[in-house]
């Protein structure tokens, strides 16, 4: 059972994404930047009100992500990448990314807040920001 709705096209679309955002983190990477980008499409609260879909998520400008200014995101989507992001789509989180929202690449250590969120955690270069549950009850 899928935890937000979900075409073929989407699937690919968030492979691609989770793929460009965070190969060099590995599998695990991943999957934390795919259950980001999901929590965003669950959200509907703080930037993410009018985000229903992949899509949305993916191309929210102002707000979304750098991968889609870069040509190795227009690449196709690779199986494994696919398989990632159905695991994600089907509910598969990981921690610090489980209820996260907002994902970047500090140069040092990752700040305990970020435009206000608190950190929850960091995977290699990424640190993981997510909203508390009265915020965004929908993520949790």
């Amino acid at each position: 059972m899928a935890v937000i709705p979900f075409t073929a096209a989407g699937q690919k679309l968030l492979a691609r994404l989770m793929r460009a955002e965070a190969e060099g983190d590995g599998q695990l990477g991943m999957l934390m930047v795919g259950n980001t980008g999901v929590n965003r499409v669950r959200a509907d609260c703080l930037d993410f009100k009018d985000i229903r879909t992949i899509n949305d998520m993916v191309y929210q400008s102002p707000g979304g992500f750098e991968a889609t200014q870069k040509s190795y995101f227009y690449q196709r989507a690779r199986s494994k990448d696919l398989d990632l992001a159905l695991k994600v789509l089907r509910g598969r989180r990981e921690h610090p990314a489980t209820n996260s929202l907002w994902f970047f690449m500090p140069e040092g250590s990752c700040p305990a807040q970020w435009f206000g969120q608190w950190n929850t955690g960091r995977y290699k270069s990424h640190c993981f920001f997510s909203p508390t549950q009265s915020e965004c009850p929908t993520v949790f």
